[in-house]
């Protein structure tokens, strides 16, 4: 879906981004993560033409992003801003409305959708007539998030859209996004610099530094297989925590014993070892995990033991 091609942009002699390359699948969500001043957001910012490259080419869906004049182009693309970039004059049904305005929608259409993204976002209707300083920050957010979503463009641009907001907030808003149906059939390229944000909601993270990449893989490729002491180090400090955030029961599903499950209800193995271990509460002593047509009944010793198995594996 997106193509970037041997970007590169100079300021003088500065070369804030230098030969960038990359491709996004169709539904796939990448995160630009690394040090500050490493060239993540100027990359983001050249996709839909807010920054012009120096040189090298963008696609996105096969077509060449200067083929079209900078401002349709934004149409088509969502962009979530880390302070939501919302109008502090319009009201919240007119931040959500600009697009669909510029567009030429009539405006039963534009509310019914609206509403719809309002219901989805877990937001009351009444927020419509109010402004954004009237808002909390998590709710601002999903507002921004509505006025990206709502043309439903395939495409989604998503620059520190979280780093606003205190710690329980972010992480309320992160497990939502996850499971929110409207980003899961979205293209999505998201710019962070918290190491764990990017592990929990990317399918792969290009990691850069001094304005290149210096890997770009799943979140296990980084963390087992660094392509230089650079990712390694970048890595170190958190590890046990995205290893846990990052591989799943699935993952570990050979190294389980053959004791079977119980008929009674089953949890998914397609869940972070993180997640399973929330499931090991109130003196709840084994869980019966399901993957495909197999059951297999685990308690906290084998759940750990089977995670340090991995772990010898992935680094033997």
């Amino acid at each position: 879906m997106i193509s970037v091609q041997n970007i590169s942009k100079h300021y003088g002699p500065v070369k804030a981004v230098d030969g960038v390359s990359f491709e996004v699948a169709e539904g796939e969500t990448v995160a630009l993560l690394g040090t500050s001043g490493c060239g993540k957001t100027t990359t983001l910012k050249m996709i839909n033409r807010l920054i012009e490259p120096t040189a090298g080419e963008l696609f996105i869906d096969g077509k060449n992003v200067k083929d079209q004049p900078a401002e349709l182009l934004r149409r088509s693309i969502g962009y979530v801003l880390q302070n939501t970039g919302l109008f502090p004059h319009y009201t919240i049904e007119e931040n959500i409305g600009v697009v669909p305005s510029l567009l030429k929608w009539d405006k039963q259409k534009t509310r019914q959708r609206t509403l719809e993204l309002l219901e989805k976002l877990h937001l009351p209707q009444d927020v419509l007539k109010q402004y954004p300083s009237q808002l909390s920050g998590g709710q601002q957010q999903r507002v921004g998030l509505a006025r990206a979503l709502v043309a439903d463009a395939p495409v989604l641009l998503m620059d520190e859209p979280f780093g606003a907001l205190d710690n329980i907030t972010r992480t309320k808003i992160q497990e939502e996004f996850k499971q929110l149906d409207e980003l899961k059939r979205k293209t999505i390229i998201m710019v962070t610099h918290d190491v764990q944000e990017a592990f929990t909601l990317a399918d792969r993270i290009c990691l850069m530094h001094k304005g290149k990449i210096v890997q770009i893989g799943t979140p296990q490729q980084l963390l087992f297989h660094p392509a230089i002491d650079f990712v390694k180090q970048f890595l170190e400090g958190q590890r046990l925590q995205l290893e846990l955030a990052s591989v799943k029961v699935t993952d570990l599903w050979d190294n389980f014993s053959d004791q079977p499950g119980e008929d009674a209800e089953s949890e998914t193995a397609d869940i972070t070892i993180w997640e399973a271990f929330r499931l090991f509460t109130n003196g709840r002593t084994s869980v019966t995990f399901s993957r495909a047509n197999e059951r297999k009944k685990i308690d906290f010793s084998a759940l750990m033991l089977a995670f340090q198995q991995y772990q010898e594996q992935q680094t033997a």
